[in-house]
């Protein structure tokens, strides 16, 4: 077995955010491979919070996130299940790369679950009616329809994005992770995105001072 430093322990930790324990055992059980010791650590933190999920988190704090310029903004609620998680660093950490996340992909839904019925039919009627589709087999055609709904779905949801600071891991693994490090059950509970004269008939607007200006000659 190859013999593990502090520092290939170190900087396991610092990729991962997970504990110094943590770390050194997925070290030793990989053999002092990187690579394998995080997907190690990623196995770990999807059975831990899996463990965790049903486990009440009404506590936490609500983030803010405002891009450069202050054309888009975002609010979200991130929940844990004590005071003393919510103070944490690597919680507030967390709650920000959420916004910063939401911020920088659209998103409408937390997660599949909460996509209504009738936008999973409407999207299930788009793909059906493609004209790529209309000379295929029944049973190919519905498994090339499922595929692209699936696809078409996790687009929409916020914990099937690839995390913008780490591509190689979705939202989900990263609140996962988290959950690993902090040992409490971690919940995105809702977010609200605004972007800048999103709704507003631009061409309206324009009449309307156009028409505001005018009254000011008189």
């Amino acid at each position: 077995m190859a013999e593990i430093s502090a520092q290939l322990v170190k900087q396991l930790r610092e990729k991962t955010g997970a504990g110094m324990m943590d770390c050194k055992k997925a070290l030793s059980e990989t053999d002092g491979d990187e690579a394998k010791a995080v997907e190690w650590l990623r196995k770990k933190g999807k059975a831990s919070a899996e463990k965790k999920a049903g486990r009440v988190a009404a506590e936490g704090i609500i983030s803010s996130y405002i891009h450069t310029g202050g054309r888009v903004g975002v609010l979200v609620e991130v929940n844990c299940e004590t005071d003393f998680v919510a103070r944490r660093e690597e919680f507030k950490e967390l709650a920000r790369n959420v916004a910063m996340q939401i911020a920088a992909s659209p998103v409408d839904y937390i997660r599949i679950e909460d996509i209504p019925q009738e936008i999973v039919e409407r999207e299930r009627q788009i793909e059906a009616g493609k004209d790529d589709l209309a000379k295929k087999p029944a049973e190919i055609k519905e498994k090339i329809i499922s595929g692209r709904i699936e696809k078409r779905l996790k687009e929409m949801t916020l914990l099937d994005q690839p995390y913008i600071r780490d591509q190689a891991i979705t939202m989900d693994e990263l609140i996962k992770n988290t959950i690993a490090t902090l040992g409490e059950n971690i919940q995105i509970r809702r977010f609200v995105r605004f972007t800048l004269g999103e709704g507003i008939d631009k061409q309206e607007t324009n009449f309307a001072e156009e028409v505001a200006a005018q009254m000011g000659q008189k």
